[in-house]
């Protein structure tokens, strides 16, 4: 199979671009990026975008997999508009061109909580992108809802800090209906969307976070 992978600098995506690079399954990556990776191997390619323009390169976004590990933060970008555009539109965006090339599968990084009813501008951009997602025609949707994530980040912001030593302390605590707020590593989300995405399997999916780690 040949994959598709949005966000492959990122937190998750980066952890996924590996492992589909190890995996004998997969032939080529196609990564579609902003900024050139500096990365060489025989089953890599990417491809240097204009996110605002990605009609422009659509020759180029082709695959049978898509993963879409895009998304930014407050701290990055503040304004609300250029936010919703990196969230909502450029996954869509992609989803779009990507099916029309002849995709048959998508699997998004989304948020535990996401719901586009909510009154939380990130749980409810989350939410809507889910539910626009959905009325692609995919043969099979996978969204991936983690909770607090662990593991090595580029940049260090404090309270996230906090919240994750905390967790290690709360996470056995959080039993039954609550296990889906337990913390949970990059690899795991990573390797739960490699590995829903070899499963011949249509219709729509959806994992909360403690779904994702018991896939993982």
């Amino acid at each position: 199979m040949e994959a598709i992978i949005a966000g492959a600098t990122g937190l998750i995506g980066s952890s996924l671009l590996h492992q589909l690079l190890d995996h004998p399954d997969y032939t080529m990556i196609t990564a579609i990026v902003r900024n050139e990776i500096h990365l060489q191997h025989p089953k890599f390619r990417q491809v240097v975008v204009d996110f605002d323009r990605l009609e422009n390169h659509q020759e180029h976004i082709k695959g049978d997999v898509v993963f879409c590990a895009l998304g930014t933060t407050k701290s990055k970008t503040p304004d609300k508009e250029q936010y919703r555009k990196i969230d909502y539109q450029y996954p869509l965006d992609i989803a779009f061109i990507a099916q029309q090339n002849g995709a048959s599968q998508y699997h998004l990084v989304s948020a535990l909580g996401a719901n586009p009813d909510s009154s939380i501008f990130y749980s409810k951009l989350k939410g809507e992108v889910e539910r626009d997602l959905k009325t692609i025609p995919f043969k099979a949707i996978h969204i991936y809802r983690p909770s607090l994530l662990v593991g090595d980040r580029k940049e260090h912001r404090t309270g996230e800090g906090i919240m994750i030593g905390l967790m290690r302390f709360l996470n056995p605590l959080l039993i039954g209906g609550l296990k889906k707020y337990r913390s949970i590593k990059i690899e795991k989300v990573a390797s739960a969307m490699l590995k829903q995405s070899l499963k011949p399997v249509t219709g729509i999916f959806t994992y909360d976070s403690d779904q994702i780690e018991e896939l993982g």
